[in-house]
């Protein structure tokens, strides 16, 4: 909970929206488990990149642990699956990237 409340947060509510669901769907049992990880990961790697590099290390890491399933990965991102393969066209994301 710590760790949930002193996050900056940069993306806004849908931030928090994408990364409360992205808990829901990798939770198991009955106690909601947040992958903080992920919020020391993107601290730990946000540091000087573009917002487009941004985007693109995130979705390929996404694609890597949803093993490249797209449907999967656009769930996980919050996103329609047609957006998902839009941004990956225009951010030159390939399988062989994966």
């Amino acid at each position: 909970m710590r760790a949930l409340m002193s996050w900056p947060w940069p993306g806004n509510v849908r931030e928090i929206e994408n990364f409360v669901e992205r808990s829901g769907i990798l939770t198991r049992g009955s106690s909601l488990r947040a992958p903080v990880a992920e919020l020391r990961a993107a601290a730990e790697q946000n540091t000087g990149s573009t917002l487009e590099e941004m985007k693109r290390e995130y979705i390929v890491r996404v694609f890597r642990e949803t093993g490249g399933v797209i449907s999967i990965a656009a769930t996980r991102l919050g996103m329609p699956r047609t957006t998902l393969n839009a941004m990956m066209k225009k951010l030159r994301i390939s399988r062989s990237d994966l």
